[in-house]
């Protein structure tokens, strides 16, 4: 039986008779609602589903990734919000046989749409505020306008709804009408150079000076890790440098034009193309100021995601927003979703001529006001009932905010900042360490702060500033034309927001608990976790193997000391104290080397072997260095080494020492990997190798291709090591580990959630150049 319409002028039909009720007037409508997986879409879909019962509706809905359009909405649905629609439809399957159409398609190449349509609402959009500048326009301009010729193609009686802004109005000041942006801007032009802008930054981001600066700062940083490593991170960094320009580009272009960002610049193109669909078709813009939580429906405190203030208030709570730049009687105008939904819902009852739009400012700051102290003083007042816990250290300190003004909070962060660049190069620089890894880690959560801090500070500023009051008479009247019933169920008077209220007991509340529930799990998982590796239990299994490095990792030992080791034992009592006095002289210079190139620097210190001969080097090694070398090995890494033979693992020695020092741990492995000295005919060392030190990038090599021979699978292999110049070994494996990290691979493991151990030597362990104890 084919539905009844509803006639364009809203009138009724010869057999319908004029209903008050909302749900009355858009009996027997369809409507298509873009978004709908969205904050917004979501809230809109749920109304219409649980209190305009005569509503079909479609989804124009993308596929994402395996989900196609039509499970991405089957899984909405299920969540508890939707629980009462489905089952008022008898399930999920009803409900989308009954009341939903979905539609597959996107923005960028939009199908075409259903020929039965009543009216459209567009609530898909970027609504970040620093997009990438192509981004933007291709979501919030050219998304509209191919949307737009899908609609005419309907035809022209379809009312199509605009979600848009209430911050299109830019950064004027004073109070703004609901009607058309006053502006002169070329839409063409913006569009055609907005568009091309990320074809003009690729092309600059190849440039020679450019790649030649991010390359000298990569080989710095990642250069021990070998040139592979600096050039993935050459192009982490040029990619980086892209984003970060595209978004630059579309702040610039957006505040040259009187915009506050992209995002709002974006939008008010977008309303540009809008206004011309309505030359011909019913058009109305709805204008939301911030959207936050639902004040009553679907349920109190209702948000999906982190939204404009939740970030703010986490960050307060947590003691981490010292200052905000914003005067404190600047009006921040926050509006509930549920206020913007019924808003759409009563657009979409009201009958529309083309022509011209009509705007509706869906906002607060007119009719109830909230400012920026109130604001602060509503969460403090939360946070000093309900405060976030710091484990044994108790409550949060919260902030006392004083609104010195955005350059005095601009010299505290700037200040703040430089302090933290200091800091940083000297623990970089500083000899690892337990309490060197420490600081590290504070430091990095303090970077994290900053980084927050100048991220949402800079984007807010403009919001923090903007003395702007929304009119909003029209949605006033639009609102005093509903029933008292319809008064009641679809609210988006403001005038009824107790702020104190929604604040301390509505919003707050909603945005903390997933933050506290998230708090006591991670709690739970630090008071259960000792980050130790997989343990090594079972049967024994095969074509596994396990990589350990030596100096540093197996034995607190360095290069330079492993070689004292061996060349003191030679000497006499003059000859060994210029040999010391000779050797602490190179070592500021022997560690810039290293930083360098570990290659070189190994290099270099074994030239210093020239003239040795390697039997007396290996009964060195046998007769003097054996005890002393075991003793200086660590208990736990033993114990380790161990456990994988008993697992039936392959052990692997790779290390850079040469390969007398390695014959008192023979025991211990299958295969030992060492730095050969090269000989001549009479069994002197000539200074050289007799290969390339296994270093950096080389050691992964190495293990995939020994690994591929021995039939070695690397995904279940283990590989231990403590420097940053072994973070190619230990990524190649999967199951790496960091033992006593530099500070660099200790960044790096926490940041992959690697094991980290503490694998210390011997407390009796002797640090003495002679371990015999006697020299000659």
């Amino acid at each position: 039986m084919k539905r009844p319409r509803k006639r364009h002028d809203g009138t009724a039909g010869p057999a319908e008779r004029p209903a008050d009720r909302l749900a009355d007037r858009l009996a027997g409508r369809k409507v298509l609602v873009t978004g709908a997986t969205g904050f917004v879409g979501e809230a809109l879909l749920h109304r219409l589903l649980t209190q305009v019962p005569g509503v079909t509706i479609a989804v124009l809905v993308r596929p994402k990734g395996t989900d196609s359009g039509v499970s991405r909405i089957r899984a909405l649905v299920q969540k508890p919000i939707f629980a009462a629609a489905v089952e008022a439809a008898g399930g999920v399957d009803q409900l989308l046989d009954g009341r939903i159409e979905v539609v597959e398609g996107s923005l960028s190449d939009p199908p075409t749409l259903p020929t039965d349509l009543d009216a459209v609402v567009h609530c898909a959009g970027d609504v970040s505020f620093d997009p990438p500048v192509d981004q933007a326009f291709a979501t919030n301009v050219v998304g509209v306008r191919n949307l737009l010729r899908q609609v005419a193609e309907v035809g022209p009686q379809v009312h199509y709804v605009h979600i848009s802004t209430a911050y299109v109005a830019g950064r004027r000041k004073g109070p703004v009408p609901e009607g058309p942006v006053d502006q002169s801007v070329d839409l063409a032009a913006e569009l055609s150079w907005g568009t091309a802008q990320r074809d003009v930054v690729e092309q600059r981001s190849r440039d020679a000076g450019r790649l030649a600066r991010l390359r000298r700062k990569a080989e710095k940083a990642h250069g021990r890790a070998g040139m592979l490593a600096a050039a993935q991170a050459v192009e982490e960094d040029r990619r980086a440098w892209v984003n970060e320009e595209l978004v630059r580009a579309g702040t610039e272009r957006a505040r040259a034009l009187g915009w506050t960002d992209c995002y709002t610049f974006t939008k008010a193109l977008g309303e540009r193309v809008v206004e011309s669909h309505a030359e011909h078709s019913p058009v109305s813009i709805i204008r939301p100021s911030i959207i936050e939580s639902a004040l009553q429906t679907p349920h109190p405190g209702w948000i999906e995601g982190f939204k404009m203030a939740e970030p703010l208030i986490l960050a307060y709570g947590r003691g981490e927003l010292p200052e905000f730049p914003a005067a404190p009687d600047t009006i921040v105008d926050i509006v509930p979703v549920d206020h913007v939904v019924a808003a759409v819902v009563a657009v979409l009852a009201e009958p529309r001529e083309p022509g011209r739009p009509e705007w509706f400012h869906v906002s607060s700051g007119a009719r109830r006001p909230l400012t920026f102290r109130q604001l602060y003083g509503g969460v403090r007042d939360y946070f000093d009932r309900h405060p976030f816990e710091l484990g044994d250290r108790g409550a949060t300190r919260l902030p006392e905010w004083h609104f010195p003004g955005v350059q005095a909070v601009e010299r505290l962060l700037v200040t703040s900042e430089r302090a933290h660049k200091v800091a940083d190069y000297l623990v970089d620089h500083a000899p690892r360490a337990d309490r060197t890894r420490d600081l590290a880690r504070k430091l990095d959560r303090q970077r994290g702060r900053l980084e927050f801090l100048r991220r949402y500070l800079d984007l807010y500023r403009e919001y923090a500033q903007a003395e702007l009051t929304f009119s909003d008479t029209n949605t006033l009247a639009l609102y005093r034309r509903l029933t008292p019933q319809d008064q009641q169920d679809f609210c988006f008077d403001a005038a009824v927001i107790d702020w104190d209220h929604y604040l301390g007991e509505v919003h707050c509340p909603a945005v903390t608990e997933p933050l506290r529930q998230y708090d006591v799990v991670r709690r739970q998982r630090r008071a259960s976790a000792t980050n130790a590796p997989v343990p090594l239990t079972g049967e024994a299994v095969d074509g596994v193997a396990a990589f350990f490095d030596m100096d540093g990792t197996l034995l607190s030992s360095n290069v330079i000391e492993t070689y004292l080791w061996m060349r003191l034992q030679e000497m006499g009592p003059s000859e060994r104290f210029a040999e010391l006095t000779r050797i602490a002289a190179r070592v500021p210079g022997l560690v810039r080397a290293e930083r360098r190139d570990r290659s070189a620097f190994l290099r270099s210190i074994y030239r210093e072997y020239a003239g040795a001969r390697m039997a007396d080097l290996d009964e060195i090694a046998d007769d003097i260095l054996t005890s002393h070398v075991l003793s200086r090995v660590s208990p736990a890494a033993v114990r380790r080494v161990r456990e994988h033979r008993a697992a039936g693992h392959r052990t692997v020695l790779i290390t850079g020492a040469i390969r007398p020092l390695t014959r008192a741990l023979r025991p211990l492995f299958d295969h030992i990997e060492a730095a050969d000295l090269a000989v001549d005919d009479r069994g002197v060392c000539t200074g050289f190798l007799e290969a390339s030190p296994l270093v950096g990038e080389s050691r992964a090599a190495w293990l995939r291709h020994w690994a591929a021979e021995q039939g070695i699978d690397v995904a279940r292999s283990f590989a231990y090591a403590d420097s940053q110049s072994d973070l190619p070994l230990l990524e190649v494996v999967g199951h790496p580990v960091a033992v006593r990290p530099d500070t660099t691979l200790f960044r790096h493991a926490r940041k992959r959630r690697w094991p980290i151990v503490d694998w210390s030597s011997p407390t009796v362990a002797s640090r003495s150049l002679a371990p015999a104890g006697e020299y000659g």
